[in-house]
């Protein structure tokens, strides 16, 4: 829980960070998207070694390269090695992820899905606070980056690197059987996910906002964003999670459409909710859909994050040309074609494996 806090100080950093960094370094607008991109990046490094040595990796190890991407995203030594450093951040970030929550959702048996939601909740805690305390010390990068590498260096030392990850429960389904519907949704939500996070600080500041209401708002987000996740520790185990995954997509789509043309402050705040459902409930999805096999946690994990290194980085240059509310709009049909493509596939996504037609 602690790991998964110190997270989301670290992830939500990127957004209220992005215009600092480019009038630090003298980067366009459309560039900086790349921060972005360099974090999801190196989180598909971290879940291929996950995928190679799963077992081999415990959580110390992925703290241990967290707090060495946030030193360096602190040491403030240029555009290029910023982006190495979100890169290496990102691969300890992807690290922990695929650790956590297959552990979690086997060790706790039926009430798995909620308690693997409580543990995604403690993301938003930290997501929360970062951006406020990122304004109240005045907007300062180095020591916005210095605290999360700390945070991430105390939480080392705490008592227990893990052991073997539990076994399956009796009777789960076994075998690697990778699903490609389930896998594309969970593309398509996650990057979602990571351009709210990341560009949408920046998308505020587009349609009138200053940067440090943009970064309020931003923290505003995350308050939603974690009291989605408490209500599905209450509820995740009592409804079918791709249920929850389909009207998650289809808000976050009508959120966005309120966003392009009445109110985009309040808007982002709202999509928070969607954001904080996605995660939790196409893993669970996915993995009743594929199996019990090592390597499908990794492979949930990185179909994500398809989506979360090339969405920001395709957003990022096209938000700017569409006007000031450019980014709502691409939003708001993405997620309308994924809602479409969730109805349409919405019986057999209901189906776990093994069950019958």
């Amino acid at each position: 829980m602690a790991c998964f806090a110190m997270m989301g100080v670290g992830q939500s950093l990127y957004g209220p960070t992005l215009p600092v960094f480019g009038r630090m370094f003298g980067v366009p607008q459309a560039e900086t998207g790349l921060l972005i991109s360099a974090h999801w990046t190196g989180c598909a490094l971290g879940i291929a070694a996950m995928f190679a040595f799963g077992g081999r990796i415990s959580p110390r190890h992925a703290l241990a390269i967290m707090a060495m991407g946030a030193a360096g995203l602190a040491s403030l030594a240029g555009w290029w090695a910023t982006l190495a450093s979100a890169f290496v951040f990102g691969t300890g970030y992807a690290m922990a992820t695929a650790v956590f929550n297959p552990r979690v959702l086997a060790a706790f048996g039926p009430r798995g899905a909620s308690m693997l939601s409580l543990l995604n909740a403690c993301f938003g805690i930290g997501a929360i606070l970062a951006p406020l305390a990122f304004v109240r010390f005045g907007q300062d990068p180095r020591l916005a980056f210095l605290v999360t590498a700390g945070l991430a260096l105390a939480i080392w030392f705490l008592p227990g690197s893990g052991g073997a990850a539990p076994a399956p429960a009796p009777g789960s389904a076994r075998g690697f059987r990778p699903r490609l519907p389930i896998l594309a949704f969970g593309a398509a939500a996650i990057g979602i996910e990571a351009s709210l996070i990341g560009l949408g600080p920046t998308a505020l500041i587009a349609a009138g906002e200053s940067e440090t209401h943009a970064a309020e708002f931003l923290s505003i987000f995350f308050v939603v964003f974690l009291a989605a996740r408490i209500v599905l520790t209450f509820t995740a185990h009592l409804v079918p999670s791709f249920m929850l995954f389909l009207a998650a997509i289809c808000a976050v789509s009508c959120f966005a459409l309120l966003g392009a043309t009445v109110s985009a402050a309040w808007a982002f705040v709202a999509m928070g909710a969607s954001a904080g459902v996605f995660f939790p409930s196409y893993f669970v999805t996915a993995s009743q859909h594929m199996g019990a096999d090592p390597r499908v946690p990794p492979t949930i994990i990185g179909a994500g994050l398809v989506g979360g290194i090339f969405l920001p980085l395709i957003l990022s240059p096209l938000m700017a040309r569409l006007g000031d509310r450019g980014f709502f709009w691409l939003v708001a049909g993405l997620a309308g074609v994924a809602a479409l493509a969730g109805l349409v596939t919405l019986r057999p996504m209901l189906r776990p494996a093994g069950a019958a037609p």
